[in-house]
């Protein structure tokens, strides 16, 4: 359905996704995708609950209806026919529980690293594709920060890659449920990763960047024409890079980490 608009309506359980984004994991999934205007995701694992289609919902999912958070998505469905005029924050639900899960307290936390809470948008617009062919999500004044980011620096000959837009806060708790799997401890992905919640991606603003032929994530990102590029230029564009060395919030130097802040917009065009 070309339709629908391509934008991510987001409740604090449960995404909205134009179908025509979604991959499918089966053949009967693909089928009923191609007919679907929306698809209903489960944030804890991505699974597909639900299909919209023109004249009725679809079952995915066995017991889809049952979901928690079920009701609040299909009456943001309700409310689908156009992209909202204003991005809103979702309330911060279930933080709590999933910091226990990890053996943090919120308070000590936040007072140790200098960290914000970081809410959810209710609604992201699509940015284009990442290197992997996924749909790069992003607040809306980031996404057209980041499309004149990327026009301008291809116009001086860099290529700029996304790796990683928004991020969930299930999204982010399950990165550091599989880094606890492969034997890493609490102390040592939190060097690397902000705890659920606290996470530069969670607001939609945030981009992990690269370049062609470069790892995704890796410090060698400073010495390519791109990160360079990025040093002079990308604060033009309301993006500013989050951990350099040294930081006060004790996460590793990270260069292919930018973050888009309309103050630092306005501050450069002033």
């Amino acid at each position: 359905m070309r339709d629908t608009p391509a934008i991510l309506l987001n409740t604090a359980s449960i995404e909205l996704w134009p179908a025509r984004l979604a991959r499918a994991r089966s053949n009967r999934d693909a089928r009923l995708l191609a007919q679907a205007r929306r698809v209903l995701r489960r944030k804890s694992d991505g699974r597909f609950l639900a299909a919209e289609l023109p004249d009725r919902l679809v079952p995915l999912l066995p017991h889809w209806d049952r979901q928690p958070g079920v009701n609040t998505a299909l009456r943001a469905l309700g409310r689908a026919a156009a992209a909202p005029a204003r991005v809103r924050e979702l309330p911060l639900e279930g933080l709590h529980t999933r910091l226990d899960r990890l053996g943090l307290d919120a308070g000590e936390y936040a007072n140790r690293t200098g960290l914000a809470l970081i809410a959810e948008p209710d609604w992201l617009a699509f940015a284009g594709f990442d290197r992997y062919r996924r749909p790069l999500w992003l607040h809306a004044e980031a996404a057209r920060g980041w499309h004149r980011l990327q026009a301008a620096a291809l116009k001086d000959n860099v290529v700029l890659e996304a790796v990683s837009g928004y991020r969930s806060h299930d999204y982010q708790l399950g990165i550091f449920d599989r880094k606890l799997a492969r034997g890493l401890n609490l102390d040592q992905i939190l060097n690397v990763n902000a705890a659920p919640g606290y996470s530069e991606h969670h607001s939609g603003r945030a981009l992990d960047i690269s370049a062609p032929g470069e790892p995704a994530a890796e410090e060698s990102f400073e010495h390519t024409h791109a990160f360079a590029w990025l040093r002079t230029h990308a604060p033009a564009y309301g993006f500013v890079m989050s951990y350099p060395r040294d930081n006060p919030h004790g996460i590793v130097y990270e260069p292919w980490h930018w973050c888009f802040r309309a103050s630092e917009l306005d501050t450069a065009q002033a």
